[in-house]
């Protein structure tokens, strides 16, 4: 974990450096969507994300291991953190995308995936993402495009863990297993249900 904050920090110098916006003013935003492999990708394509992390947030036990979080014991949930520049993409165009790429309308799972591990949550990291997540949650119920209640949690942000390494961008280190996964655990099928032409964008 501090091999990764390094790295992480280093990326950030060169980032100012370059004339981006300054580390300081970079912003999280957390999100649950089930399996964390399948919720990188989405954002790692947007224009203004910086990076995007796999990891744990939610429960009470600290430094979770993946086995520990798989069985359901620490009450976390698997999670990405997105670092991304406000100038450049805002929270907003995160939450749509979050959006079309879950289930919102089951309780504590995700797909084929089924556990409070896998619950659909938005973790607000202030006061601004929390209303405007309470907002994008409000105008979804109102356009009456799902047929079932929504389910996500909208909680305050807790620590965050990283998962391990083999985790991080696993769509990238194996992309015929990730492409299998999703398509075995019937999660593209879904999404395409529930969003048509919107799904996964």
């Amino acid at each position: 974990m501090k091999i990764r904050a390094i790295v992480t920090a280093a990326l950030l110098l060169v980032l100012a450096m370059a004339g981006s916006l300054p580390a300081a003013q970079l912003q999280k935003a957390t999100f649950a969507g089930g399996c964390f492999w399948c919720m990188e990708h989405p954002f790692d394509e947007l224009p203004g994300v910086v990076s995007v992390t796999s990891g744990y947030t939610g429960g009470h036990m600290k430094n979770p291991t993946y086995e520990q979080v798989s069985a359901g014991i620490t009450g976390h949930a698997e999670s990405v953190q997105v670092l991304y520049d406000p100038s450049k993409i805002s929270y907003d165009k995160l939450l749509n995308r979050y959006w079309h790429n879950i289930d919102p309308t089951v309780k504590d799972r995700q797909f084929c995936d089924v556990g409070e591990q896998y619950r659909s949550a938005i973790f607000y990291h202030n006061d601004e993402q929390r209303r405007l997540a309470l907002q994008s949650k409000q105008a979804l119920e109102k356009s009456r495009q799902l047929k079932a209640p929504i389910q996500t949690e909208i909680v305050a942000a807790t620590q965050f863990y990283p998962a391990e390494e083999y985790h991080q961008h696993y769509y990238k280190k194996n992309p015929l297993r990730y492409s299998y996964y999703r398509l075995s655990c019937g999660r593209d099928h879904r999404l395409k249900e529930l969003w048509g032409d919107q799904a996964g964008k």
